[in-house]
Order: structure tokens, then C-alpha cells, then sequence
């Protein structure tokens, strides 16, 4: 496993991060236990959750996948090995069951969402602290153009870097990092963290897969240029990738077919792309999951690639895909797609 530091900070993570958020509602505790140990076993030493996840997020298993995470750290007495990493919800996404839908980023709900994290994960600190998606409404979740929206009552940028930096000193969390986000919002938070001696965000984590490059337009360089690098999530587009949905399948326990929440990929241009992935991956000899991972972790502006996995046959290949180096041949063949066809399912 390679290890590539987080950020400007002296915390060096696993280039594969364990992603969490099927563990309560695809999987159970026993499940996620031996998820955990499988990867630990295979050198990974950073897992992401959020105080939102399971998902599809539902008020009867708000929180399920932190509690079990922590019921592991306290079975197990291993917290020290691993860098974790959560998040604090944002409003709207039908959330209305959280702190009285009182979701705002602000220095009340900062705290109580901090202590809540910190009791459910059984820690006194958490490794990285995210903004799950900004308090704003801007372009995230699947959205390409930006609409402005004049809003009164966002709680400006400043007070939560303000709040946030309490919470660093106070030693509850270590570092900040930010997640769903614009070049903007980012650029922003960055300077104002810099100009006023805030927490500096490490990390942002938003969607990348070869269905949805948009990072590369704007975000990349700042990963790069500011070392805030990004922790790439749903980088097989919730399983598409895989070739399991080729043909029209829908495989039951897929998480495409049990949810319609995920339906931002079922569109005629991804599922053409999709399908040209797949058949490049089988033309070279190469499972069509393995190449979609490995093309994210090579990335240069990359810090981790989370992958996430219901079964541990499903982990134990996400994980081995760290190991496939591809070729030129294969590379060439991934962006003559991807120029026929870009970010079809942003």
C-alpha cells in the first residue's frame, strides 16, 4: 500500500481509504467489523464516514454507521492505527431530522455535532473534520452550471473557520477538510484560513470517477497548487463501473436497482459510455472495476480513493486495484472515451 500525506499536515494516509456509508443499512455491524479488518490487514489505515450515513439517509438509521465504528474501535482498542475522518451534515438533501433541521454551519451546530460524532465514535478526537456540502446553494450534487440564488441568513464563511478552529484547539478534532465543493468555495475558505490564522483545509472530497471528471476543470489545480488534495468518492458511480448493470441488468442487491436515489447515472450517455468502459477493460484482460479504480488512485491531484464494498469479495478486488498499473495502450483508450464522451453523469 502507498501512503501520500494528507494535505500540509504530518499525517501520511493509505492511497485507499475504507468508505463507510452502506454499514447500517446494506451492511450490519458484524459486516462492517470484518470489513474493517480485512483492510486493516491490507495496509489501509484511513476510513470516512459522516454523522448522516447510512445512506440513502433515513431519521431510523441516522447515525447507525458511526455507532458501529465506534462499537469496533471499543471491541478492537485499535483507534491509535487508524486517521479517521467524518462529516458535519449541511441543510436541505430531505434531511429533516437532525438537530431540529437546524443543519446551519455555524458555531451551535458545530459543537453539537462534534460531541455527538465524538460519543457515537467512542474517540476523544477526530483525524479530519468535513463540511459534508456547503451551506449555499451552488452547483454540487450532479450539477454542471451554476444558477445564483440570492439567500439571507448563511452563516458566513468566516464564523464557521471561527468555530471550527475552536474545535481544533480544544483538541476534538485535528485538521478540517471540505467536501462537495466549487473552486470558489474552496479558493475562499483557503484564504480566509490563511489571512486570519484558521484551520487550512487538507482535503476536499468530492465525486470522481470516469464517468465524471468535472474535478479536473478548476479543482484539480488548486489540489495540486494548494495541497488540498482530493479524497475521490463513488469512483466506480455507486457500481456502474463495474459492468454489473451492462444490458439492462439490475442485479438485486445492487445498490442502483435498490435505490432510485442513485439515478443521476442511469442516463442513454452514461450508460454508452459506461458500456464502452467496460468492453475497453475486457478487450485488455482487465476487470472493468479495477481499471476504473486504478485510473483514480494514479491521479496526481489524488490523496485517497474511497471505495466502498458490500461483501468482502467486492473489498478484496477494490483493493487489489491498487496493485494494476495501466498501460499506455489502456490509458489512450480511456480518454479517446472520454473526449467522445465527458462527464456524462456529473
Amino acid at each position: 500500500m502507498d501512503y501520500r500525506q494528507l494535505g500540509r499536515t504530518d499525517l501520511n494516509v493509505s492511497a485507499i481509504c475504507l468508505g463507510t456509508m452502506t454499514w447500517g443499512e446494506q451492511n450490519s455491524e458484524a459486516e462492517a467489523f470484518a470489513q474493517i479488518e480485512r483492510a486493516k490487514s491490507a495496509g489501509i489505515n484511513f476510513i470516512d464516514t459522516a454523522e448522516m450515513y447510512p445512506v440513502p439517509p433515513k431519521a431510523e438509521t441516522y447515525a447507525t454507521t458511526e455507532r458501529y465504528i465506534g462499537n469496533y474501535f471499543k471491541s478492537r482498542g485499535d483507534r491509535a492505527d487508524w486517521i479517521l475522518a467524518s462529516k458535519i451534515a449541511g441543510p436541505g438533501n430531505t434531511i429533516d431530522y437532525i438537530r431540529d433541521k437546524n443543519l446551519k454551519h455555524n458555531r451551535e451546530n458545530i459543537v453539537q455535532a462534534v460531541d455527538a460524532s465524538l460519543k457515537r465514535l467512542q474517540t476523544d478526537y477526530i483525524d479530519l473534520y468535513q463540511l459534508h456540502w456547503p451551506e449555499r446553494s451552488t452547483n454540487f450534487f450532479g450539477q454542471l452550471g451554476y444558477k445564483h440564488k440570492s439567500e439571507v441568513n448563511l452563516t458566513p464563511l468566516e464564523d464557521t473557520l471561527e468555530a471550527l478552529d475552536e474545535q481544533v484547539k480544544a483538541g476534538k478534532i485535528r485538521h478540517i477538510g471540505l467536501s462537495n465543493e466549487t473552486p470558489w468555495g474552496t479558493m475562499r475558505f483557503l484564504a480566509l484560513a490563511e489571512a486570519r490564522g484558521w484551520p487550512r483545509a487538507v482535503s476536499i472530497q468530492n465525486p470522481y470517477n470516469l464517468l465524471n471528471r468535472s474535478f479536473e476543470v478548476g479543482l484539480a489545480e488548486i489540489a495540486i497548487r494548494e495541497q488540498c488534495g482530493l479524497l475521490a468518492y463513488s469512483p466506480l458511480a455507486f457500481g456502474f463501473l463495474s459492468g454489473k448493470y451492462e444490458g439492462g441488468a439490475r442485479p438485486p442487491k445492487g445498490r442502483l436497482s435498490l435505490y432510485s436515489r442513485f439515478s443521476r447515472y442511469f442516463n442513454p450517455q452514461s450508460e454508452a459510455a459506461c458500456s464502452r468502459y467496460v468492453a475497453l477493460a475486457r478487450e485488455h484482460g482487465l476487470d472493468p472495476a479495477q481499471m476504473a479504480l486504478a485510473f483514480v488512485t494514479r491521479q496526481p491531484f489524488v490523496t485517497s480513493n474511497i471505495i466502498g464494498a458490500t461483501t468482502l469479495e467486492q473489498l478484496d478486488s477494490n483493493i487489489a486495484s491498487f496493485e494494476l498499473k495501466l498501460s499506455d495502450e489502456v490509458l489512450a483508450g480511456i480518454e479517446a472515451i472520454h473526449q467522445d464522451q465527458p462527464n456524462p453523469a456529473p
